[in-house]
């Protein structure tokens, strides 16, 4: 059920999607990804896989690493829409393909990929936990996981504005924009309730990971997970 509703939200919002990232995040949403993706660089991957990735914005980002070839998989066929047409617009599609796919049920073969990254994905994951244990199975020996993913401040004063901004001020300008009632609400619902901080880490070493790390960004606002096979 929370599957179906995730896709149907998703593909509601497509049209506004990347207006509405960097407009709530002050366009510092572009900083996150690049420097999540700098714990890719020791390893210098060649194929990625993008999970959950909306239009493609990450898998996009990732390029900068110089892969060879990544594939970005989504359930939300508006979503991967948008992305292509993206891709299309900036000659990208040789590198970057884009196709459906359950992040929880991955059609490949194990040890396919050098990296698996998701960002801002795993908190819709209806199973995390086997979410995850896919993303490692499709890893190969020694290939990393980067996990981003939104988190909560825990100093002041960013512990206490950011409570205020995001369960009124980014669900009304969400709300706004997007002309959907329902998605900008499901995000900070979904923050709240998401494991964080040693918690996640704790999952990612149930999961198989070795050697998990985190790294928050922005007081706090989001981390950085990042896991060994």
């Amino acid at each position: 059920m929370q599957k179906q509703y995730v896709r149907s939200l998703f593909d509601s919002i497509a049209p506004r999607y990347d207006l509405l990232n960097h407009l709530l995040s002050g366009g510092i949403d572009f900083y996150w990804r690049r420097r999540a993706l700098e714990h890719l660089r020791e390893i210098r991957p060649l194929r990625i896989l993008d999970v959950a990735t909306g239009t493609g914005d990450f898998a996009i980002a990732a390029l900068r690493l110089g892969p060879e070839k990544i594939i970005g998989i989504d359930i939300a066929e508006e979503m991967l829409a948008r992305g292509r047409h993206k891709l299309a617009s900036r000659g990208l599609e040789a590198v970057i393909s884009l196709q459906s796919g359950d992040a929880e049920k991955l059609e490949f073969a194990d040890g396919s990929f050098d990296a698996v990254i998701v960002a801002f994905g795993v908190r819709n994951f209806e199973n995390l936990e086997g979410g995850l244990g896919e993303m490692r199975r499709v890893l190969r020996p020694g290939g990393k996981a980067v996990i981003l993913e939104f988190s909560r401040p825990d100093a002041f004063p960013m512990k206490q504005l950011y409570p205020l901004y995001f369960q009124r001020v980014l669900p009304l300008i969400g709300e706004l924009v997007s002309q959907s009632s329902t998605a900008y609400r499901y995000l900070p619902e979904t923050v709240m309730q998401f494991p964080q901080g040693d918690q996640f880490l704790e999952i990612l070493r149930r999961t198989g990971f070795s050697t998990p790390g985190a790294e928050r960004l922005t007081s706090g606002i989001v981390s950085i997970y990042t896991g060994m096979r």
